[in-house]
């Protein structure tokens, strides 16, 4: 019997290992420290074309904190959303089925504080940022996502905040990093709301008032075409005041895509369309990290 146990021991550790991933969207924070070492590399980092902060121990600390704040982010995003998620994503179920909950709470504790602690010793600006992540991320799981576009507003805060807190960090071309964290603002605001419309069913049921079940899809189709023009000029007109030429004509390039979205959005009308405009979101932000690349 004990080598029997033994024996399952490293399956059991397996199993656990892929539910941790699964729930803390390893993907998701892969391409967080992606655009964080992107940020850093391309856009703050050029003025002597050394590159240096890349092997900066304190932008790899910077990376880290921020990615363990997200990850914890997610366990109680989910840790909250159990009963929601069986009805929207059953198969995406991690609380209460692979991991306790009691070890989802523990392990949202323990990351949100080691990402606190390491903000703190980085800066107080970065501890303070990631402090109120943290409050904002729990506030978010627990009350706000159930309410009309504050829960969305706020997430698409945080996803921008990701990107500016390298700018706000290493107080280097700051105007030029603000631009591109408004940006991943803008394409998050528009996809939580995407997500908000793929999640209706469950959402409804558990009397969440997001802006679908509210306003209804067809209001909320209307309010994400003024979102989308809004944003769009707003890039062209940061752009333009940064009077970068590279700037300028991937944001006239980007109105091709955006376009298609738009379309493609004017005739969703199931749970499957609306989940190829979440993934063509994340698509949208890819471009949006590829482009630093020509700075």
């Amino acid at each position: 019997m004990e080598g029997s146990k033994t024996l399952q021991l490293p399956f059991r550790l397996l199993y656990w290992t892929k539910g941790f991933a699964k729930l803390t969207r390893v993907h998701n924070l892969l391409f967080l420290a992606l655009t964080q070492y992107f940020t850093a590399y391309f856009l703050v980092d050029v003025h002597n074309g050394q590159r240096a902060y890349l092997t900066d121990i304190h932008l790899f600390l910077l990376v880290f904190s921020t990615v363990c704040i997200a990850a914890a982010g997610y366990m109680i995003n989910d840790y909250y959303d159990v009963k929601i998620d069986l009805i929207n994503k059953p198969r995406r179920v991690v609380v209460g089925t692979t991991l306790k909950r009691r070890y989802v709470m523990a392990g949202h504790v323990v990351l949100s504080l080691f990402g606190i602690l390491v903000g703190f010793f980085l800066s107080w600006k970065v501890g303070a940022i990631h402090c109120s992540s943290v409050f904002l991320l729990w506030l978010y799981s627990n009350n706000l996502k159930r309410l009309p576009f504050v829960g969305n507003l706020m997430i698409a805060v945080l996803s921008g905040m990701s990107v500016a807190i390298v700018g706000i960090y290493y107080r280097e071309h700051e105007f030029l990093v603000f631009t591109y964290a408004l940006f991943a603002f803008a394409i998050s605001l528009v996809r939580e709301i995407i997500k908000d419309m793929e999640d209706m069913p469950g959402d409804r049921t558990f009397g969440c008032r997001t802006l679908p079940v509210v306003w209804g899809i067809y209001r909320t189709k209307n309010f994400l075409y003024v979102l989308s023009a809004v944003f769009i000029f707003l890039m062209f007109f940061l752009s333009g005041k940064l009077g970068n030429q590279t700037l300028i004509t991937y944001f006239l390039v980007l109105v091709i895509p955006i376009a298609f979205f738009i379309v493609r959005l004017v005739r969703a009308d199931t749970r499957r369309e609306f989940a190829y405009l979440n993934n063509f979101c994340k698509l949208l932000m890819l471009s949006g990290i590829v482009s630093m690349v020509f700075f």
